[in-house]
This record gives C-alpha cells, sequence and structure tokens, in this order.
C-alpha cells in the first residue's frame, strides 16, 4: 500500500500494486543455496569485478536486499539492484548497468535466454517448488506408448530438477529427449558454458553420425536420424505463458502436452494454433495494405537489435512505404493512439515479447517476420512461424535476400479491402503516368511518391499541433496564484463545492 503525499492531510490516494509473489523450494535449502551466493561470488571474485548490477523482475524485488547484503559480505564488489526495466524483464538490461558503470550483471528469475553482448552476465534462475514424481506420472498418462517420440522443454526456473526427471523418464521411455540450455558467457544450476550460435537452428551433432542438433531460443536437443522435428511431441514443464506460445507458435507442426507445477496437473494444449497463425496472417494483409511504417524499438540489449533495424528500414523503402522509429519503453494502448499517422506498427523484441496482442490498439502490433513476409517478394507464406529475428538475417537460418531496388513493383488485390496495391518501388514511367491521372504527387527519383498517408502531410491537417511559441502573439500577463491540493479535489475546489451545498 503506497500514499501519495497531499497538501491536505484528509485527501489521501492509496494505490495497491499487485505482484505475483514466487516461493522458493522449501528442499532447495537456505537463500544462499537458492540463489547461488556462493557461485555468483566467485564469479565476481575470479573476475575480479568491482560494480556488479543485479536485476531482479518484480516478482523478485523481495528477496532483492539480502541477495545484495550477502553479495558485498563474501564478496569485495559493490552491487547495485536493477528493477522496473524499461522493457521486458526476462531481458538482460545492460542500459540500465551501464548506467551506473557495473562490470557485469546477474540475472535472477525466468529469461528468454536471448543473448546481449556488451556486458558479462551470470544467469540465477532460483529453485522453484515441482513435485517430479507426479510430472513423470503426468507424463506416462500424456504419452501411454513408450516408444513415443517426445522432445522435453521447460521454464528456466525448473532447470535444477531436469536431470532428476530424465532419468525418471527413461526408465520407460527410451525415446524422450531432454533439451538443454544454451548460455554465452555464464553458468547457471548444473549447465555447462556454451558459445555455440544460437542462429544454427538445426546441423550435425558434434561427435554423433547419427543424430542432429536443434539449438533455438537458448535451448538444444538432439534428434534421431531420420526423424524430424515435427515428428516429434513436445512436452513443457511451466506454467502457461509467452515461453509456452513462443514454443508452440514455432514448432506448430508438433503435438503439445504441458505440465504445471503450481496446480501439479498435465494436460494436451487445446490452443488451436491454426487459428493463431491466420490471425498473424491477417496482420501480414493489414501490412500489406499499409503506407506508413511505424517501427518500435522493444529492446536495447538483444544482440542484433540494430541490424534488424536496418533491414526493416531497407524491406520498407523497396516496398514503397514510409517508416518512422519510436524508442518508448513499454508499450501501452495510450501511448501508440499519440501517431494516428501510422497505419501498422511493428515491434522489434525479444522472441518472446514480439508475439504482442494488438487488439486493444488502435492500429495492429506485427512482428519482423510478419512484416517482411509482407515487404519482400522474394518470402512466401508457408505457415512456418519464426519469433527470432536474428534467424531473418543474413547467416541466419531463415534469411531471404531482398528483392533487387530496379525491380518493378508488383501489383495484386488487398484480401481485406478488395483494392488493388502495388508492393515496390515504381519506375519513373509508373510514376509520371500516375501522377497525371491520380492526387499522387512524385517526390524523387529513389522514392516512388509522397503519398497524402505521410506523416508530415497528416500533422498539417491536424487541428492541433502541439504547443507552439506564438512569439508576439500571446498578451502578457502577471503571474497569478496557482492551484493547490491534488487533481481529484483542489483545495479551492473544496471550499466552491461547499458553499454550493449549502
Amino acid at each position: 500500500m503506497t500514499d501519495a503525499f497531499s497538501s491536505n492531510s484528509e485527501l489521501v490516494i492509496q494505490r495497491s500494486v499487485d505482484v505475483a509473489s514466487i516461493k522458493t523450494d522449501p528442499s532447495s535449502g537456505t537463500l544462499e543455496e537458492t540463489y547461488q551466493i556462493k557461485e555468483t561470488c566467485h564469479f565476481i571474485s575470479t573476475n575480479q569485478f568491482k560494480k556488479v548490477a543485479l536485476q531482479f523482475p518484480d516478482e523478485l524485488l523481495v528477496e532483492s536486499i539480502p541477495i545484495s547484503a550477502e553479495i558485498e559480505k563474501n564478496s569485495e564488489a559493490k552491487t547495485y539492484i536493477l528493477g522496473d526495466t524499461s522493457y521486458g524483464s526476462c531481458c538482460v538490461d545492460e542500459v540500465a548497468a551501464e548506467h551506473v558503470g557495473a562490470d557485469c550483471i546477474v540475472h535472477y528469475g525466468r529469461t528468454c535466454l536471448s543473448p546481449s553482448r556488451r556486458l558479462p552476465l551470470m544467469y540465477v534462475f532460483g529453485r522453484q517448488p515441482i513435485d517430479v514424481q507426479q510430472c513423470a506420472s503426468a507424463f506416462r498418462e500424456l504419452y501411454p506408448d513408450s516408444q513415443s517420440h517426445v522432445v522435453i522443454l521447460y521454464d528456466v526456473i525448473y532447470s535444477h530438477v531436469m536431470d532428476t526427471l530424465e532419468q525418471l523418464l527413461k526408465q520407460t521411455h527410451p525415446n524422450v529427449v531432454a533439451s538443454t540450455l544454451l548460455m554465452d558467457h555464464c553458468h547457471s544450476h548444473g549447465q555447462t558454458q556454451s558459445s555455440a550460435s544460437e542462429s544454427d537452428c538445426s546441423g550435425p551433432e558434434p561427435g554423433g553420425e547419427d543424430s542432429k542438433v536443434v539449438q533455438k531460443f537458448g535451448r538444444r536437443f538432439c534428434l534421431a536420424d531420420g526423424v524430424s522435428v515435427g515428428d516429434y511431441c513436445m512436452f513443457y514443464v511451466g506454467q502457461e505463458g509467452a515461453t509456452l506460445t513462443n514454443f508452440m507458435m514455432t514448432w506448430n507442426r508438433s503435438a503439445f502436452s504441458s505440465f504445471n507445477p503450481a496446480t501439479s496437473t498435465g494436460r494436451a494444449e487445446s490452443v488451436k494454433v491454426n487459428k493463431a497463425l491466420m490471425k498473424r496472417y491477417y496482420a501480414i494483409e493489414r501490412a500489406k495494405d499499409a503506407s506508413v511504417v511505424g517501427i518500435l524499438v522493444g529492446t536495447l540489449g538483444v544482440a542484433s537489435y540494430l541490424a534488424i533495424i536496418d533491414r526493416l528500414k531497407e524491406s520498407i523503402r523497396r516496398a514503397g512505404k514510409k517508416s518512422y522509429m519510436f524508442a518508448m519503453g513499454k508499450l501501452n494502448v495510450a501511448k501508440l493512439a499519440n501517431f494516428l499517422e501510422i497505419d501498422i506498427y511493428v515491434l522489434v523484441a525479444c522472441p518472446e515479447n514480439s508475439l504482442l496482442d494488438s487488439s486493444e490498439f488502435y492500429r495492429p502490433v506485427v512482428t519482423p517476420f510478419e512484416m517482411e513476409v509482407a515487404c519482400n517478394s522474394n518470402r512466401e507464406w508457408t505457415g512456418d512461424y519464426i519469433t527470432d529475428f536474428r534467424d531473418l538475417l543474413p547467416g541466419g537460418c531463415s534469411h531471404v535476400d531482398l528483392p533487387d531496388a530496379d525491380e518493378e513493383a508488383i501489383t495484386d488485390v488487398s484480401l481485406i479491402t478488395g483494392a488493388l496495391r502495388a508492393t515496390g518501388l515504381q519506375t519513373s514511367e509508373q510514376t509520371e503516368a500516375e501522377s497525371q491521372s491520380s492526387s499522387l504527387v512524385p517526390r524523387n527519383q529513389t522514392m516512388t511518391v509522397a503519398t497524402a498517408n505521410t506523416a508530415a502531410v497528416f500533422l498539417s491537417a491536424r487541428s492541433w499541433k502541439g504547443l507552439e511559441p506564438r512569439l508576439g502573439e500571446t498578451p502578457v500577463a502577471k503571474a497569478v496564484e496557482g492551484r493547490k491540493g491534488i487533481a481529484i479535489a483542489y483545495e479551492e475546489e473544496g471550499q466552491d463545492n461547499a458553499n454550493y451545498s449549502c
């Protein structure tokens, strides 16, 4: 409960903040064992770090003070607690750490395992409670066939029991494949350090001729020879959320089931992935119809985010559209409603935060993959879905070259409006013909046309254009005493209301 200050002691605003607390596993031992205090201090001392940034999600901030005190007690480093990150708490907030001049970051709790490049990093997931025996029983009920090919995926906060779970399941299901975590220049509970590139979707397993390796979203698992990912079922250990949605959209040809440790129940996931994919395809059609695109910067820490922004700008330009870039931290309806000239937004964020439900927004918000399908005529919609934007970059497993800038514009029919639309830069002959027969105005040789939907024209047509100086037009007035109190009840308003009631 938080009290806001007021000039009137009788008027108090009380605001409660609901934050779901996370309980640690009682069997994991003390705070030192749960949050790897000893390993963290060893990581700091070995590398001789003097300033350490400790990043906590909201639900773990209650544990931040004792953890910070223990680290400073057992090391020579000064710690700084990071909370309320500008973007998703699953990503490493390197920008906030650099504000205090930190030498490294220790990230606590859930994470999307998106790679970062600026500062040395250590993950501490914490040990969350889970009944391993109940999880194994739920698995056997969901997969009665002992020869089923199943991949075990899990939320990182349950990684401390995965070795035990795998051993239990291997006794009855020999074809079970347990995924492991990939983390760059860091270490965690029972996981080994790996510098493998996550952009490699699959390839030969080092030292194994009869298997393939799949690396995606910080996970790594091996497939049997002659069996593809689509032939495997996916068993997810964790609660329903962005991580599970991301997995289901990416491996949409695999049947999913899950075990929720909070309720100790398993179920076959009944979410209609095909319906979700059709909704995303509708967003692609909206992107094709758009003339002005807003590029939302949803991360400052994920590697290669600047490269995908440059690629989006170029693909949008070659499609004959106009783009503007926005950096506004956490998104909400009110923020995006300020820019009505934007037809559609594309969000550059980590895979788990890219799939934003934009049903409440005034304009759709799409992913970089969806925008590329809309703008890149060389890429076709096949049903495969990509949430990691690094796969779209040169060297990525799903990279497709952009069309040449001198190619003619492609005309098709919108599936939403039924009108003709052109995708691509038009030639000078097309520009001259259209300028004579329509309201389109030629701009220059590089951009096709400057349509009436650009932000500058839209702003000039607004009745209110923001604060203007109006020098010499506003009469000079003496300063007067302003209102006192808070917005819901200024002091003079209270007196006026009292007089009125009399």
